[in-house]
């Protein structure tokens, strides 16, 4: 008969499945440190010149280049997601140029989303389900609609992205909803930079810097934000009618 027994993990195993979110955060630092100043704006504008030559030369590996730059950015939670955005549209226009920004971001997020859920998620949610109390409440809540809350965390600005990607590993959600939620969830807000880094041709000419505070204008955050509320509804309904029952 063979042995059904479970072994215990041990920390040899633990610290394997903890490697890949340990790499993410060691990256994430080291490129806070060292590469600040070649993600900038002011590297774009210095090299702009060379980029729209090789982009005209070889579109298609510029392209392919461009996407698997902007999933490292994400992966690793580099600095210069922002200018990587800007870069996409200026370089591709507002189409393309969305659907890389957008791919590439949510390809890097799914491998944060991985990492997390390898190393830490199932087991963390597993011991929120046993333990109880008002983080399990959270969870739970979560997990009732999870589409709202992920297109909510996905469509607000205040939201910061690298916390957007770990907490449905966190909570247990399904990779397929995750991938889905976070491509259309992040294409709003994707879009307006995009557009922003399509019009940095005249920024450029004019010697000024493009506004990264566009995005919280009110003709900009108000249709966002209008989304955002699309999304709560069903929550909002549901504990509606739970409350009149």
């Amino acid at each position: 008969m063979a042995d059904t027994t479970m072994t215990k993990p041990t920390s040899l195993d633990r610290a394997k499945r903890l490697l890949p979110l340990a790499a993410i955060l060691t990256a994430a630092v080291l490129g806070f440190v060292f590469l600040r100043d070649w993600l900038s704006f002011q590297a774009l504008a210095d090299n702009r010149e060379a980029l729209i030559g090789f982009r005209d030369a070889n579109y298609a590996l510029t392209a392919l280049a461009f996407v698997g730059l902007y999933v490292l950015i994400v992966a690793f939670s580099l600095p210069g997601a922002a200018i990587a955005t800007l870069t996409g549209g200026f370089l591709f226009g507002l189409f393309p140029g969305v659907l890389f920004n957008a791919v590439g971001a949510t390809i890097g997020a799914t491998a944060i989303f991985l990492a997390a859920k390898h190393g830490l998620g199932d087991r963390l949610a597993a011991r929120i389900d046993g333990r109880g109390g008002a983080v399990k409440k959270i969870k739970d809540g979560i997990r009732a609609d999870e589409t709202s809350y992920l297109f909510v965390m996905r469509l607000v600005p205040a939201v910061p992205f690298f916390v957007a990607n770990l907490i449905p590993a966190f909570v247990g959600v399904g990779l397929l909803k995750y991938v889905v939620t976070t491509f259309l969830g992040i294409l709003p807000g994707t879009a307006v930079y995009t557009w922003v880094g399509a019009g940095l041709g005249e920024v450029f000419a004019r010697g000024e810097t493009p506004d990264f505070g566009i995005i919280f204008e009110p003709q900009i955050i108000g249709p966002i934000l209008g989304l955002a509320a699309l999304a709560l509804l069903p929550i909002v309904i549901k504990k509606v009618r739970g409350t009149a029952q």
